[in-house]
């Protein structure tokens, strides 16, 4: 949701759309069944914490980044902030720095504050904070501010493609 937008009411068909692009990788990718939809919000850190009834830290952070300007994903422990410089070379890129929600819903259909770790045109790089290993499950976004799902950093890295590395500041 942008900021300067007023919501439309809950409603399961309202959030169809980007969900089922989660949905339909995850199926594909042999993946269980287990979105999990809210009529409270996980737009921050804060409120997937409390929704979901997990610590901080077992929020995924899906965070799309423009690395040499292509877009990729750094996947973060809710209460971590990405340094890019990391990522600039973990990626031995040039330049990245972070995707404006415009462009993020114009290059996946998914706002801010529902964007997922999977579900993207092709499959783009992604890094995966570290610390998310020290959890056993960690809660991420499916689509929409109002969905998400469970899933074992181990699960996440192989259904991404991505590589562990540090991301952290």
């Amino acid at each position: 949701m942008w900021p300067e937008e007023k919501e439309a009411p809950f409603s399961e068909e309202r959030m169809q759309d980007p969900v089922i692009k989660v949905r339909s990788f995850l199926k594909e990718k042999g993946f269980p069944e287990s979105i999990i939809y809210s009529e409270e919000t996980i737009f921050t850190v804060e409120d997937a914490s409390r929704v979901v009834g997990a610590l901080p830290e077992h929020i995924l952070k899906s965070l799309v980044l423009l690395v040499d300007d292509r877009p990729a994903l750094a996947l973060m422990s809710g209460v971590n902030r990405v340094d890019v410089k990391k990522v600039r070379r973990e990626a031995d890129a040039k330049k990245v720095r972070m995707a404006d929600p415009e462009y993020v819903f114009n290059w996946s259909g998914f706002r801010i504050g529902g964007v997922p770790p999977v579900g993207y045109p092709g499959l783009p790089p992604a890094f995966l904070d570290e610390d998310i290993f020290l959890y056993p499950v960690v809660w991420a976004a499916a689509g929409t501010d109002h969905s998400f799902f469970p899933v074992a950093p181990e699960d996440l890295a192989r259904l991404t493609g991505g590589r562990k590395c540090s991301l952290k500041k």
